[in-house]
């Protein structure tokens, strides 16, 4: 109701949202929390479209608190000051071997969007920090709808605050349905005209493109013993 933005109090209370995270996998998913942080953190990392920022002037105890944040598989963002701790865990979308997933219904292994890209990266102004925090909310195993609304408010947030399209917004579309309604029409028209990709507008349909196409059943772990039944 306020807008997604809650105050939980001074800094040690930020306990309260590493338990609403590991909530989610505990109640939602059934998963077993005793001496389960692995499973926990690899659920958090793949399924929930969480995103920590730290921003201001950063002590030694704001870096501490967004490398658990990072630990539990959530991707933080930090202002300028956080660069003097000269850390960052940054992806390479370019290098296809690091987006390799376990597809944990029958053990193959899939190639996927970079997403989160980061799980560190420090923002110079709070222009580039929107668009980058929405789109470390994105995660493999998003639903078309979900993958919709997060599209959204990257393009709009990166368009909003940097007056331009984000470069690599088409590495997140999986089928014609991750597209926000309003724009899809527009999307598809700059993913034929850009990128090559070959649409069927009679259906409106993406025939050609994407990293992936968009499997609902999907459940992705980067962890072996989680494979359910082997190929």
């Amino acid at each position: 109701d306020a807008g997604g933005v809650l105050n939980i109090g001074s800094c040690v209370s930020n306990a309260h949202i590493h338990g609403a995270a590991i909530k989610v996998a505990g109640i939602f998913a059934g998963r077993p929390l005793r001496g389960n942080y692995e499973e926990i953190s690899d659920y958090i990392l793949s399924r929930v479209g969480a995103c920590g920022v730290a921003w201001g002037a950063m002590s030694q105890k704001a870096a501490s608190i967004a490398t658990g944040f990072n630990r539990l598989g959530v991707p933080a963002v930090v202002g300028p000051h956080g660069a003097k701790y000269r850390r960052a865990f940054m992806g390479r979308p370019d290098i296809k071997e690091d987006w390799t997933l376990i597809d944990a219904t029958d053990g193959s292994k899939v190639y996927v969007e970079p997403g989160p890209q980061d799980l560190l990266v420090a923002c110079e102004t709070v222009e580039e920090a929107m668009p980058m925090m929405a789109k470390l909310c994105i995660r493999p195993s998003d639903t078309d709808r979900g993958r919709s609304i997060k599209l959204t408010h990257y393009i709009d947030l990166s368009q909003k605050y940097l007056n331009a399209y984000p470069p690599d917004w088409h590495l997140f579309v999986r089928t014609a349905s991750d597209l926000p309604i309003a724009t899809r029409n527009a999307l598809l028209k700059k993913l034929e005209d850009e990128q090559g990709w070959k649409i069927d507008w009679k259906t409106k349909k993406i025939v050609e493109g994407p990293i992936r196409a968009y499997n609902p059943s999907f459940n992705p772990t980067n962890l072996e013993r989680l494979i359910r039944r082997k190929k």
